[in-house]
């Protein structure tokens, strides 16, 4: 198999029956290879989905095209994301033999992925479990884990791959502050 890269924004570009997966530029390598062996498994291809939350859908062309605006005009987080996760995906596929395209998403990620897994009656939706750390775990506080939403609301299995060494029974998952 090729690899192929190409923007899923149009309907018409998704493929069908994919394997996706939510990436970061920072994740480890493992979530991108487990979900590009779950795709050759399927004899599927994959969506490597990058979500900026830096941006949200403003409107909808009746064509499909879709107008995104950024949440704060000053902010540039998610600036240069795109092509950082773009770059892991090719570092972490080379040699995969999977084909698989990128998928630049706006908004709350599990939103995102959800709608882009209707849009191309995904097989199989594959995220990494949050970093241990104060950070992540007050911004979940108030969104809830990424991973947990999605299987929650959406019909379609979820395969959750763990970031890091598991906490043992005696860790705390949330530092106390």
């Amino acid at each position: 198999m090729t690899e192929a890269m190409r923007d899923t924004s149009d309907d018409q570009a998704v493929p069908q029956g994919a394997v996706i997966v939510g990436a970061l530029a920072d994740q480890p390598k493992r979530v991108l290879t487990e979900a590009a062996r779950y795709a050759r498994l399927f004899g599927a291809p994959l969506i490597v989905a990058h979500v900026d939350v830096t941006r949200f859908i403003s409107y909808e062309d009746p064509d499909g095209y879709v107008h995104t605006a950024a949440i704060d005009l000053e902010a540039i987080a998610g600036e240069g994301q795109e092509e950082a996760v773009r770059e892991a995906a090719e570092s972490a596929l080379a040699g995969a033999a999977v084909d698989w395209s990128m998928a630049q998403l706006v908004g709350d990620p599990a939103t995102a992925i959800a709608h882009l897994a209707e849009r191309s009656h995904a097989r199989l939706i594959v995220v990494g479990t949050r970093r241990r750390g104060i950070g992540e775990s007050i911004r979940e506080f108030f969104t809830g884990s990424v991973a947990a939403r999605l299987t929650h609301r959406q019909s379609r299995p979820v395969l959750v791959v763990p970031l890091e060494e598991p906490a043992s029974d005696a860790d705390a998952l949330w530092p106390e502050g």
